[in-house]
């Protein structure tokens, strides 16, 4: 028996472009079935779209003509919410229909809904109420979707859910799931590690089908997989783009798509893909970044350039009197390494016109981050201007690191339509920095070794503020993905007072991070969907 995974990029709501994605994949193909991810239809996260009840009758309708456009072709397993028909639950299912010989054939339901980090099915689905199984050419196949696969309690220690959906498949001649899994640096290796787990557990083989691309702020990285009964990896598709998987289920057998799993060629990838996927999935064609001379702006430009090709892309230089002539030689030198266009608009006339204006009601007082804040508005209001003349899409180059803290002005360098680096370290920034580099001279080696500054007043630096960014990362890392207490990290070793200020430096700062553009999830825990922090509260 063959089979074929559809690792396919879907678009949110695209309900004809994704059945064309799928039609066009199928069409070719000789293998006994196809099989899409989670949701394929409609895309996903769908999030409150599937409140709207036009849009899933709609993704019905089209269903029904993909499954007459099929009918010749193998029969495959398409991702769909189902209504649900019972006078209580929730509306709707998260199903898979197989489409054969023209018509629906069979459907098949969800049965775990995820309410953790990014996800939040329970508000829209039903789940499943028994194994759901599908006898194919005399193969019985268990189905599942997604998170059906994640509680098996000799991977994880203990289970999050009471009932466990593979127990419930024993027997079955061979598992089957569809997922849309995001990604996060170092999770696909988890999830081999589960899979192949899971399949040597049952003794049967195991094939899995993983969403590619980026959706707001999701990034899926493919790497759809299979594994034997003994749980041997035997076919594994590309990362981070689409592609075609073909499975023997009975030879198990496949071919396995090199990769690179170190952190810095994963986060930069899903950078470059989950960029791109915004930016023209959200109707643009080119991007516009401020450009200071330092490691943020620098790596959020070579991002752009190779998401959106560097005639895409323009770099603006927004010179002060405080602006190094260093830093205006490093930004242009980029440029030129990246081959993106510059326009270089000196600031200083619009700050005295400020000062002016402001004078009457500031007599009196003494200078201070007011005028800083004033810089970088100045700033996200040239950007914003260029992105209204000329339909660029504004990347703004915070990191999260910045980001956690406050270190950031909001309606200044905070401005724009998307968040690159929003869940990227600081010191994740300089490794990516570096192995960019190691392969081809992108960032100047200067940019890479002096000290971080926001350049808003004379003689400034980032470590006036904060602690070193290596001693910051660890304590944010500590308690935004590990969730630790000031404490627990405290007794690792850290400075109390240290803690305690960082600590309330991430709280204050919520009420920014409500306010900041949609960015990439890449860590465990991101400042996205899945960050559900109060603003006014105290603990």
């Amino acid at each position: 028996m063959r089979a074929a995974l559809l690792q396919i990029n879907t678009t949110v709501g695209d309900i004809e472009g994704n059945a064309s994605l799928i039609r066009e994949a199928v069409e070719s193909l000789d293998v006994d079935l196809a099989v899409t991810p989670e949701m394929s239809l409609i895309g996903y996260p769908p999030r409150d779209l599937l409140l709207i009840p036009g849009f899933v009758k709609k993704a019905w309708d089209v269903l029904g003509r993909l499954a007459l456009d099929l009918k010749d072709s193998p029969p495959v397993l398409v991702g769909i919410p189902e209504p649900n028909r019972a006078e209580t639950g929730r509306p709707l299912f998260n199903s898979a229909a197989l489409l054969a010989d023209g018509s629906v054939n069979q459907i098949f339901r969800k049965t775990l809904l995820p309410t953790y980090d990014v996800f939040d099915e329970d508000r829209y689905f039903e789940p499943a109420s028994g194994p759901q199984i599908l006898n194919l050419n005399g193969r019985s196949l268990g189905i599942t979707i997604c998170e059906d696969i994640w509680n098996d309690s000799d991977v994880f220690g203990r289970k999050r859910y009471h009932r466990d959906p593979l127990e419930s498949l024993r027997g079955a001649g061979c598992f089957i799931n569809m997922s849309a899994s995001p990604f996060t640096a170092g999770k696909h290796l988890r999830r081999e590690m589960m899979l192949s787990s899971i399949a040597r557990k049952y003794e049967v083989p195991l094939i899995y089908v993983n969403q590619v691309g980026g959706n707001d702020d999701l990034v899926f990285d493919g790497r759809s997989c299979a594994f034997s009964p003994s749980g041997e990896l035997i076919a594994r598709a590309a990362a981070f783009e689409e592609d075609i998987l073909i499975v023997n289920i009975d030879s198990c057998s496949g071919s396995v798509s090199g990769d690179d799993f170190s952190p810095e060629s994963e986060i930069w990838r899903a950078l470059v893909l989950g960029t791109r996927d915004y930016v023209r999935k959200c109707g643009f064609r080119s991007a516009v970044i401020g450009l200071s001379g330092g490691i943020d702006s620098s790596l959020t430009a070579a991002i752009a350039a190779e998401a959106l090709g560097p005639e895409n892309v323009t770099g603006v230089l927004m010179p002060s009197p405080y602006t190094s002539s260093t830093s205006i030689d490093d930004a242009l030198e980029l440029a030129r390494n990246l081959c993106i266009k510059t326009i270089t608009i000196p600031i200083d006339e619009i700050m005295m016109a400020f000062e002016r204006t402001l004078e009457p009601v500031f007599r009196g007082t003494k200078r201070d981050v007011t005028e800083e804040n004033i810089q970088a508005r100045i700033r996200g209001n040239l950007l914003m201007a260029l992105s209204n003349k000329f339909g660029h899409i504004v990347l703004s180059t915070g990191n999260k690191s910045e980001l956690a803290v406050g270190y950031c002005t909001i309606y200044g360098d905070m401005s724009g339509g998307f968040a690159v680096l929003s869940d990227v370290p600081k010191t994740m920034v300089y490794r990516i920095a570096r192995w960019i580099n190691a392969r081809r001279a992108v960032i100047p080696q200067r940019v890479l070794e002096k000290a971080p500054s926001a350049e808003l007043r004379p003689g400034q630096k980032d470590q006036d503020t904060l602690p070193p960014y290596d001693i910051l990362d660890e304590i944010l890392h500590r308690h935004i993905e590990q969730r630790q207490s000031e404490e627990e990290i405290v007794s690792a070793g850290f400075d109390p007072e240290l803690v305690r200020y960082v600590l309330r430096m991430i709280k204050t700062a919520e009420f920014k991070r409500k306010q900041a553009p949609p960015g990439i999830k890449v860590t465990d825990r991101a400042f996205g969907s899945g960050w559900r922090m109060p603003i006014a509260y105290r603990i």
